[in-house]
């Protein structure tokens, strides 16, 4: 599947700059007395309209953080995400909420995101209510319409979530997504909680919306053979920093950072003939409560060096590699 290059040209929809996200744990008053949880850490990106970005990494390394982050449903500790030039972290609450209809979310798990006390019908309606989109006759055409796209029939709208798979319950929350019209939608991990065979159902349905509304997707993920048929533009994140971003097409067929290396290198080969190319990585995921100096991944990398203790690699582009490719490694020249 070819992935066209992400234009250069004119503002972003989305440009985020030197976002960070710091939890203090602990129970003490004082904050010089509780330990810092470093979940994002200095993370900068763009997102031309119309274009999908992929968040990929293991479990625990921040992705779902920038995700919420992005919408500030987690507050960011610093940094600015900017839609359309506007940047959502200095605006005031009634100026958020009218900014939400551009910016939506599917969650993970389609049991927990859809209340169970509410029929299909007012889940969908309750967006339109909030932001008075339309007479009442047009939001109930609106819904309708919203359920045909996502592949349900507008005939269950009566019914209550618990009546609904997993498939079909995800549907339901794709369609709660797009029924506002949003310029950017962020998906954390929407097919994870599926079963396999649903999962390509939903893959599928979320492409076609894609190109059909021309929408631009942050799409967050640890199935890298899912990223790679979705997104125009991959970043790796590691211990809350993004160590390699690329064109998609380019960082499968070439992959630099050691730790983007290991995780394609993981992805089953469906031949049972051909033999394990994996390369495992070695200890555990520090923690972001105490991380390592220099490079977060030094502990586990096969090439660590005494530089890579001593200094934080920064995200640049860097030899024989284009422009669009990105990646934070000292031994990578």
């Amino acid at each position: 599947m070819s992935h066209e290059q992400p234009s250069s040209h004119g503002t972003p929809l989305l440009q985020v700059n030197h976002l960070s996200k710091h939890f203090l744990i602990g129970k003490s008053l004082l904050k010089r007395n509780r330990a810092q949880l470093n979940a994002v850490n200095d993370v900068s990106f763009t997102l031309q309209k119309g274009k999908t970005l992929g968040i990929v990494g293991e479990s625990g390394c921040g992705k779902s953080t920038l995700g919420r982050c992005l919408l500030r449903l987690v507050e960011p500790s610093s940094g600015e995400v900017l839609i359309d030039g506007k940047d959502l972290t200095a605006m005031s609450a009634k100026t958020l909420t009218a900014m939400r209809k551009d910016i939506q979310i599917i969650f993970q798990d389609p049991y927990a995101s859809l209340s169970p006390r509410m029929t299909i019908h007012d889940i969908l309606r309750e967006p339109l209510d909030t932001h008075h989109i339309g007479t009442v006759q047009e939001r109930e055409e609106k819904i309708a319409q919203i359920m045909q796209e996502v592949g349900l029939r507008p005939q269950i709208l009566t019914r209550y979530p618990h009546e609904f798979s997993g498939g079909q319950r995800q549907r339901i929350g794709i369609a709660r997504a797009l029924v506002l019209e949003p310029k950017l939608i962020i998906a954390d991990e929407p097919v994870s909680a599926l079963d396999v065979s649903v999962q390509a159902q939903v893959l599928n349905l979320i492409s076609d919306l894609k190109n059909k509304r021309a929408l631009s997707f942050v799409f967050i993920a640890h199935d890298l053979a899912v990223v790679q048929h979705i997104c125009d533009e991959v970043a790796v994140m590691y211990l809350g920093h993004i160590v390699e971003q690329a064109n998609s097409d380019e960082l499968y067929r070439n992959p630099k950072h050691p730790y983007t290396q290991s995780l394609l290198s993981a992805i089953p080969v469906p031949n049972p003939h051909q033999p394990s190319q994996a390369i495992i990585l070695t200890g555990d995921v520090p923690s972001p409560i105490n991380p390592p100096s220099g490079c977060a991944f030094r502990t586990r990398c096969r090439f660590a060096q005494p530089i890579c203790a001593q200094s934080l690699p920064q995200l640049t582009s860097k030899t024989e590699t284009p422009d669009t490719h990105k990646i934070a490694c000292h031994l990578v020249e």
